[in-house]
């Protein structure tokens, strides 16, 4: 490993880091670099956040200066005179002990100790430096080749595979953040895949553009990119809103259908600004459910017919102290919701009961919205379906700390567009901030999409365990993704200058310590490894093998 060494301590602290002599070229390290420091019994894993030019005296920076040497001179005297430091930040130790055939080397060492710990010292000076080896990463963020773990990319300059624990992913909620066109969704189908092929928890995946299922033409190759269906048709079901529509082509697993009873004032109050409804709406809904009940008092207040006498708005206004003027008002913007078409007095069937009992046996299920794009019909039907299949899993788990039935299993709910329902005026009003705050204990967790994280409640934020960004162009949008995390003064400038495309940066629960990494390619190659001989033989056809997507 001497061979291997790049450089060695020379100064730093535990609070602003460790600062080390570069022994080689400096274009051979670069920022985000992942580096073990070796003390004896102990090593130390960090990341490089700075790189900076130093000299012995600083008149040999000067190129007038070194020019009158002659060449070979000129480079003993730049090699003695002229070097780079680097600065790090020491995320992990680990007592591994003495090596064999070393003084000190004790096999019954009893602090010796596998698992990697919070540093809480520092190396001695002169400690010797090396980049991490591919034995290193899987050490510290775990082997692919364990179900729990699954490989998200490789490290930016030797390649070697990075993995998340998965077990460890779904037991907090989760974002995947990056702006527009720097992949995210791929990303996001990658993730899922792993999330579904490891078998810890199903997924409840709110497809607001139908991507995840069936797939879309990627804008780089214009080739068809298969989505989680096509690949994995025994663990993901697809229901589509309304009835009688196809998805890509295809026709969906389950048709969903609400009904009048299942809006409540709460989803209506998240419509706020949707359906630019007034301060006094709160009023008028609560004497709504009062007058009406909590199942009856949509259709029974748009059954009201307009005009005067009885029967009609203004006379329900007039018995319930409501203003008349407010109450016509938001009947009339009500219409937008009530007569949607998948809006129903009675469903045929309970396709709610369908989705639980697929989740609960591990399948998958992704909703898609079809013709149905709006941000009404988004906000509406993702919170009334969440609610409703949260509802479920509090009352198993309840029922199983009592001794009745199994604890649920684990469950992703998956949200696109995530500051839409997430903001900080309507977080408190829908069925996602409780999950993010509570459902933990109920193994309930979320996993955010969005590219503009500043606009998320600062809360749910604070609540989200592992984080996985790419390339974010806006401050505020950087600042919001590191928020609560140690070290974020010097991850802030790493994450701005991410690739565009691919490269992403690792942090939170399901990681033990921040790293940039490139991501996987999402294409065929990546799909044969997941599955290998776990392929199902009724995989739906990919309309293109010649696809491939950052």
């Amino acid at each position: 490993m001497e061979n291997n060494h790049i450089g060695y301590i020379t100064g730093g602290s535990l609070k602003e880091g460790f600062t080390a002599r570069l022994t080689v070229s400096p274009d051979m390290v670069q920022e985000g670099s992942f580096v073990v420091i070796e003390d004896g019994p102990r090593v130390f894993y960090g990341l490089v956040t700075n790189l900076k030019l130093c000299a012995a005296d600083i008149r040999f920076t000067d190129a007038h200066t070194m020019n009158r040497f002659p060449p070979a001179l000129r480079e003993q005297v730049a090699a003695h005179t002229l070097y780079t430091e680097v600065e790090i930040m020491p995320a992990l130790m680990q007592n591994i002990g003495y090596a064999p055939g070393t003084p000190g080397y004790d096999p019954f060492d009893k602090n010796i100790d596998p698992e990697p710990l919070p540093v809480k010292m520092v190396p001695p000076h002169h400690s010797p430096m090396r980049a991490a080896e591919r034995f290193d990463v899987a050490a510290i963020f775990g082997s692919a080749t364990d179900p729990k773990f699954f490989e998200v990319g490789s490290t930016r300059e030797q390649g070697h595979p990075v993995a998340i624990n998965m077990e460890k992913f779904v037991q907090r909620s989760s974002g995947i953040f990056g702006s527009t066109g720097t992949g995210k969704s791929y990303l996001t189908r990658m993730i899922l895949a792993g999330l579904i092929r490891s078998k810890q928890a199903s997924a409840l995946v709110f497809d607001m553009h139908a991507e995840y299922a069936y797939g879309n033409v990627s804008p780089d190759t214009h080739a068809q990119v298969p989505g989680l269906k096509n690949k994995m048709p025994d663990r993901v079901k697809v229901c589509s809103l309304g009835t009688g529509g196809k998805v890509g082509g295809n026709h969906p697993d389950y048709d969903l259908m609400l009904e009048y009873s299942d809006v409540t004032p709460e989803d209506v109050q998240m419509l706020t600004r949707t359906l630019n409804l007034r301060d006094t709406t709160a009023t008028t809904l609560f004497a709504l459910e009062k007058s009406f009940g909590r199942e009856h008092w949509l259709q029974s207040f748009m059954e009201l017919k307009t005009g005067l006498g009885e029967g009609t708005v203004s006379d329900w206004a007039e018995q319930n102290n409501v203003n008349v003027a407010a109450a016509e008002s938001l009947q009339s913007k009500l219409n937008r919701l009530y007569h949607n078409p998948y809006m129903v007095e009675k469903t045929p069937y309970n396709v709610v009961d369908q989705i639980v009992n697929a989740l609960e046996n591990g399948i998958s299920v992704i909703i898609t919205f079809g013709k149905y794009q709006s941000d009404l019909d988004y906000l509406l039907v993702a919170n009334i379906l969440t609610r409703k299949v949260r509802a479920v899993w509090e009352k198993r788990t309840e029922d199983h700390l009592a001794g009745i039935g199994t604890k649920p299993k684990p469950l992703v709910v998956a949200i696109e567009e995530a500051h839409k329902l997430l903001s900080r005026d309507m977080a408190s009003q829908t069925a996602f901030a409780l999950i993010a705050r509570e459902m933990r204990k109920y193994s309930v967790t979320l996993l955010v999409i969005d590219q503009r994280p500043s606009q998320i409640d600062d809360e749910i934020m604070s609540q989200l365990g592992t984080r996985v960004s790419g390339w974010l162009g806006d401050e505020t949008d950087i600042a919001a993704v590191l928020s609560g995390l140690s070290g974020k003064d010097a991850l802030r400038g790493m994450l701005s200058r991410l690739q565009p495309k691919q490269e992403v940066l690792l942090l939170g629960y399901g990681v033990p310590m921040p790293l940039p990494i490139r991501s996987r390619l999402y294409d065929n190659e990546f799909w044969t490894q997941l599955l290998g001989n776990d392929r199902s033989k009724n995989a739906l056809p990919d309309e293109s093998d010649d696809w491939l997507s950052n």
